[in-house]
């Protein structure tokens, strides 16, 4: 081995999830390695829109989403830094008849879930969103929602992480990881780190990882395109959406609108980010969208366009719990629109690994895998 040093827990991945486990447990008293192949919260959860909602949540994990955004919304509380979260409403728009019956179905199954979600007259949503432009049949309105700024995240986990003493090790690409009678061996091409206990929180990445294992698990990889308008005067002060989901549209404090809505762009986790293609007619698709939900978004002009990977399991349910198989290994991710409740969903994988009862139910993943996949884990 090349060092003798063997940690308590090595988490690999260092997006939300992977960071925020590596962040309790090691002010549960876990001598705790983190690891990732860019900066901490730089991949995924650095380019994503940033959005704390509950009307894109399944109804299954309202709980845990608005858990998730009482932490986003006090993370100078827990944290110990600003991420630049803004609390607001929120409105989900419907323009037709079909998307009126979705839209109240929908949010008729998260308010009893627990959703502070009412639906509303087209003037009741003129005057929650003044800036709402015409045709609106009906919308839903959501109290708790909002966003973050996800550029920030990495920065405020990066200093919140070192003051806890987790061991960052950033652009350490992991190759493999080994079991050992004592714990784990995690390969990189720096170096290898030994650990007790392992979780793995690689986002689209986490297929592969598990693959490390033996363990197959098949995660769907999600290429979102997003754009953002240069700086415009104040044009909307909520966060929108629509039915069909395929608007996600939000105005940071300094003027810049970032549009997204899940509008599908190529490459995937097999290629560099370079490797990603925007498709132009999708990209004018979705900006028709926001300037039919905000007119006043006519006057802006779009300053850069990207992509941003999400995960996705077989039943779009999160990969959190023990893996299959494999004693002391766990896994924490796949949590579709999961920015909301990644937080809260990391803490109480966290809270299980430090002994204690999750205050929530996790999500193992035995429901996922093959029979052969099964079998392997078990081997």
């Amino acid at each position: 081995m090349t060092q003798s040093h063997i940690h308590d827990l090595g988490v690999v991945g260092a997006g939300i999830h992977g960071a925020t486990v590596a962040l309790f447990a090691a002010r549960g008293g876990m001598d705790v390695a983190l690891l990732d192949r860019g900066a901490v919260c730089r991949e995924a959860s650095g380019v994503n829109a940033g959005t704390l909602t509950m009307q894109m949540t399944r109804v299954a994990l309202i709980p845990y989403a608005l858990a998730g955004h009482r932490m986003w919304a006090t993370t100078r509380e827990w944290l110990g830094h600003d991420v630049g979260v803004v609390t607001c409403d929120g409105l989900s728009l419907a323009y037709t008849e079909a998307e009126e019956e979705l839209l109240a179905t929908r949010a008729a199954l998260r308010r009893e879930a627990g959703a502070p979600i009412a639906m509303v007259t087209p003037a009741e949503a003129q005057e929650i969103e003044p800036g709402l432009g015409e045709g609106v049949r009906a919308a839903a309105h959501c109290t708790v929602d909002g966003y973050a700024a996800a550029y920030l995240t990495g920065r405020a986990y990066r200093v919140a992480l070192a003051e806890a003493g987790v061991a960052i090790r950033e652009y350490m690409p992991v190759s493999a990881v080994e079991r050992e009678d004592d714990g784990f061996v995690i390969r990189a091409a720096t170096g290898a780190i030994r650990c007790r206990r392992l979780v793995l929180a690689g986002g689209v990445w986490l297929e592969p990882m598990l693959g490390w294992l033996g363990v197959k698990l098949p995660i769907k990889t999600l290429v979102n395109q997003l754009a953002a308008t240069q700086r415009v005067r104040p044009v909307m002060r909520t966060v929108i959406g629509i039915a069909s989901g395929l608007l996600s549209l939000k105005q940071f404090p300094h003027g810049s609108v970032v549009i997204g809505g899940g509008w599908q762009g190529l490459g995937g986790r097999t290629k560099p980010r370079e490797g990603f293609a925007l498709l132009p007619d999708r990209l004018v698709g979705n900006v028709r969208l926001a300037v039919q939900a905000i007119p006043a978004l006519r006057e802006a002009k779009l300053t850069r366009a990207w992509a941003g990977l999400e995960a996705e399991t077989a039943d779009a349910m999160p990969a959190v719990g023990p893996v299959p198989g494999v004693p002391g290994a766990f896994v924490c991710g796949s949590v579709h629109s999961g920015y909301t409740s990644g937080p809260y969903i990391a803490k109480l994988l966290a809270d299980r690994l430090l002994g204690r009862e999750p205050a929530l139910p996790l999500f193992p993943i035995d429901r996922l895998l093959p029979e052969a996949g099964r079998d392997m884990a078990a081997a």
